[in-house]
């Protein structure tokens, strides 16, 4: 079984589930408590461990960074379409997220930043399946 869980540090455990839960991820209850919340991104595959700052500091001997000031990641999320990526950052700034940056848009790819209340960095984005499959030199190809 393969499974990614990307753990980010959080200030306020409540406040960060409402914000993941309005993007239309889920909380898997049996591994959630006082401490950590596990997000759903995607069944079986792809999941987000929301951790109090304290609770997040005891896998680690080095200092936590405050993701506001000085991120150190971005994750990207791929959905079905642009509307898709504009509906859910729409619902991200509604519960609290800032954007940052404007829309990029590629043509062939299409994404926004979203930043959570905490400063942790998030990417949705939309690639023409054309250029998911056989890169963005083929929807060029295709167009010409």
């Amino acid at each position: 079984m393969t499974a990614m869980f990307v753990n980010l540090p959080v200030t306020d455990l409540d406040r960060s589930k409402a914000f993941y839960t309005s993007l239309g991820f889920t909380i898997n209850p049996a591994f959630t408590d006082h401490n950590a919340a596990c997000v759903i991104v995607e069944e079986d595959h792809s999941y987000f461990m929301i951790l109090v700052r304290e609770f997040f500091q005891t896998f680690t001997d080095l200092p936590l960074g405050d993701p506001a000031v000085s991120p150190s990641s971005a994750t990207a999320i791929f959905l079905d379409s642009r509307e898709a990526v504009d509906a859910t950052v729409t619902e991200g700034l509604a519960a609290g997220g800032s954007e940052a940056r404007p829309a990029t848009d590629y043509g062939f790819m299409y994404q926004r930043q979203l930043t959570d209340p905490d400063g942790n960095v998030l990417e949705f984005g939309w690639m023409d399946p054309v250029a998911a499959a056989q890169g963005p030199g083929a929807v060029a190809n295709q167009q010409a």
